[in-house]
């Protein structure tokens, strides 16, 4: 019941957050912190029983709860978690937390309705991430895009409405194709067993050799590659990164992009094993090309933030690689890339609100020389901009190298071309600093350095990255029951009924 009593706790918190604001602004922030930092002991509980979970092929589940929704059409209030789910479900409750902090920066107005729309998107997100039941999951998918498509809308900058209105066409287009290829796959299944369900567990039982099951899985790949992003479906993200509000950033970058990625670990290879080994090399390359592409365009950038989006870009490229490697390595190296990313550009989409705040621009050619003046700033944004070129001791590095390592065992080609990318992660990067803090100034005299209270909390972020990239064990420790039961799922010859018969 705890994955429940969480997605309650932040849809209630938002609703009390809302409904503080009558009482002043400081109320809404600081029911937001205490929601968060409860979550984050429920999170971190749940974490602490991971050895204590019931194991099937389908997946090691520390937590489990089922109770019927709409048993017609097989459809229940099914959630869990293994040791996948837990991991990003930490990572959201972590960044949610950074969030909450980093929306003092930009949001001065309508307080206790942003902090409405910031909870019940992450209650979203951890929805996504532990629902069994591919129509609640579809619910969930859903729920999280309204509140965030508002947040861009109401509170980010200049172009927000347009950058709003590209982002729920986008994800909106995808969510109803993810739906037809969820209820494709549920009609297939009912021609062959006579059942009606949308149970994830008893779906994996099936052999998956439907007619039509490539275009299914590309579906629900598409769906996905939408929100990871993949080029070319990647044309929203600039703009909502862009014109989003910092903590509007921070969310997007480190929560709903993982969306994308578990959907494809999850769902894609496991549902149908021959149909993903037979899009698995075009997949890689695409995922190759956005290393590439994201690289270039990120160098291009002036504007900090559009600089930091494109990165995304490259870096979620590696975890398309990753998927579609399908190694053990490579998974697992997928997934230490998403919570490595989360937090290092979450750090740099800090820095980004707080240049601009300072500065009132995101401009980097009317930036440079800012290191005298704001050391503590450039010092931090510093490591996040190392964490992201992959810097050995970082949480990054570990990510892309085992993606590597793992789709070297697939193709050399591929792991080499994608090594090429982690060049480009270091020239966009350090011209991110150069161009920021180093050089001539531009007329920025007496710029204010970060405050102790910013410090912490970007350490925090800091040391997470540090932590991830010199012992990632623990990580690894608990994703690897889960990445290895999805692996035997992802074979071509899994027998039929495996799942069904160790039931939860």
């Amino acid at each position: 019941m705890t994955l429940v009593w969480l997605i309650g706790l932040l849809l209630a918190g938002g609703v009390v957050a809302w409904g503080g604001e009558r009482f002043g602004s400081a109320w809404p922030r600081s029911i937001a912190v205490t929601v968060m930092l409860i979550a984050l002991v429920m999170v971190l509980g749940l974490w602490s029983g991971a050895a204590t979970g019931v194991v099937t092929p389908g997946g090691p589940w520390i937590a489990h709860v089922e109770a019927d929704w709409i048993p017609r059409f097989g459809i229940a209030f099914h959630f869990g978690a293994d040791g996948l789910s837990l991991v990003l479900v930490v990572l959201t409750i972590i960044l949610g937390f950074a969030a909450v902090i980093a929306a003092n920066i930009d949001v001065k107005e309508r307080v206790g309705f942003f902090h409405f729309n910031l909870l019940w998107t992450l209650a979203g997100a951890v929805g996504v991430f532990t629902a069994l039941d591919l129509f609640l999951f579809f619910v969930f998918w859903e729920a999280m895009l309204i509140p965030m498509a508002l947040i861009i809308a109401l509170w980010g900058h200049e172009k927000r409405r347009a950058a709003a209105l590209k982002f729920v066409l986008f994800t909106q287009g995808s969510g109803l194709l993810l739906f037809a290829a969820i209820l494709a796959l549920v009609f297939a299944h009912y021609g062959d067993t006579g059942l009606w369900t949308f149970d994830y567990l008893t779906l994996l039982a099936a052999e998956g050799s439907w007619p039509g099951n490539l275009w299914i899985l590309l579906g629900f790949v598409i769906a996905f590659a939408v929100k990871l992003p993949m080029v070319p479906l990647h044309s929203w993200l600039p703009d909502a990164h862009t014109e989003a509000p910092t903590a509007g950033s921070v969310v997007l970058a480190g929560v709903l992009l993982k969306t994308g990625g578990y959907g494809l670990i999850r769902f894609t290879a496991p549902l149908f094993p021959e149909a993903a080994q037979l899009l698995a090399p075009y997949a890689m390359a695409l995922g190759v090309f956005g290393i590439l592409y994201g690289a270039v365009l990120a160098y291009a950038q002036s504007d900090f933030k559009r600089l930091v989006a494109y990165s995304s870009v490259s870096h979620m490229g590696f975890v398309l690689l990753g998927v579609f490697a399908a190694t053990l390595w490579s998974l697992q190296g997928a997934v230490i890339q998403m919570l490595a990313h989360g937090l290092s550009t979450g750090g740099l989409f800090i820095m980004a609100g707080l240049l601009q705040h300072r500065l009132g621009t995101r401009d980097m050619q009317r930036f440079g020389g800012l290191w005298a003046g704001m050391p503590r700033l450039g010092a931090l944004t510093l490591i996040f901009a190392v964490a992201a070129l992959g810097l050995p001791g970082l949480a990054n590095f570990v990510g892309e190298f085992l993606v590597l390592l793992g789709t070297w065992e697939r193709s050399v080609w591929a792991a080499a071309f994608a090594a090429l990318g982690m060049v480009g992660a270091v020239i966009y990067a350090l011209a991110l600093i150069q161009r920021t803090f180093h050089g001539a100034p531009h007329g920025n005299p007496g710029v204010r350095d970060l405050d102790p209270r910013a410090v912490g909390l970007l350490a925090v972020l800091v040391l997470l990255l540090a932590g991830l990239g010199l012992a990632p064990q623990p990580v690894l420790d608990t994703t690897a029951p889960a990445l290895e039961a999805l692996l035997r799922l992802s074979e071509p010859a899994i027998l039929a009924g495996e799942v069904a018969s160790h039931g939860l």
